[in-house]
């Protein structure tokens, strides 16, 4: 009876002592992916206020882009107009030298072509002048507005400005998704990490276990989401330790 004791006591021993091995590891562990998962969650958080941070500035770029451009579109439709007239007063003092040169009036017509050659020299750009003589050499009537590409060429530059404050407009957008995507990236980690903190609060070790393994899912899921994300524009860890 004696020895049937004995063996009871130290098998309950045994496994007492089992037991609080396990505990032991399970708080290590817990521990652990405390830590981790804080650091994890400090992580997400600053990258998704960097991406904040780019948002604010590509919008205020693409604000003051889209004003300067939109500022050059109308002055260039301003010269547009100024041009077209222009170009009606050298149509009707050519109409009026052909007519001159018909007539025989030489001297009239000679008088009016330096009229155009000042009101050219006066009013006209390198541009305009060249798309006229372009129209000049065509053998039907033409004017130098049909020549290709020269109407689209007043609204070049400022089309490339509107392109770009368009493409910043897009990159704020992205960089909102990006750090909203973070946003929900940090409630996860917020709940693994409760759910770390209430682990000690089962006595059993399975409840606690289960708990564990949750949290690890948790975190495995919010953490490969967070690497499919992409890091902010011109990122570089290294530019932030030098000053």
């Amino acid at each position: 009876m004696a020895d049937e004791k004995n063996t009871a006591v130290e098998a309950k021993a045994e496994t007492a002592g089992k037991k609080g091995i396990s505990e032991e590891k399970l708080e290590i562990i817990i521990a652990i992916l405390l830590g981790v998962t804080a650091i994890l969650t400090a992580w997400a958080g600053w990258v998704g206020s960097l991406h904040g941070g780019n948002q604010a500035t590509n919008y205020t770029q693409s604000n003051n882009l889209s004003a300067q451009g939109n500022s050059m579109y109308n002055e260039a439709a301003q010269l547009y107009m100024q041009d077209m007239l222009l170009w009606n007063q050298i149509s009707d003092y050519l109409f009026d030298i052909e007519i001159a040169n018909a007539n025989g009036r030489t001297a009239e017509a000679a008088l009016i072509e330096e009229k155009v050659d000042t009101l050219m020299y006066d009013n006209c750009s390198e541009e305009f002048a060249a798309a006229i003589e372009w129209a000049a050499e065509q053998e039907e009537y033409a004017t130098p507005f049909d020549k290709e590409g020269f109407v689209d060429g007043y609204f070049a530059e400022a089309n490339e400005v509107l392109a770009e404050a368009d493409a910043l407009l897009e990159e704020g957008k992205q960089d909102n998704a990006n750090g909203d995507a973070y946003g929900l990236v940090t409630v996860i980690y917020s709940l693994v990490l409760f759910l770390l903190g209430i682990v000690g609060i089962f006595k059993k070790i399975p409840n606690r276990v289960l708990i564990l393994v949750f949290a690890c899912v948790c975190l495995v899921i919010a953490t490969v989401y967070m690497i499919t994300i992409p890091m902010p524009t011109g990122f570089n860890l290294a530019s932030f330790f030098v000053h």
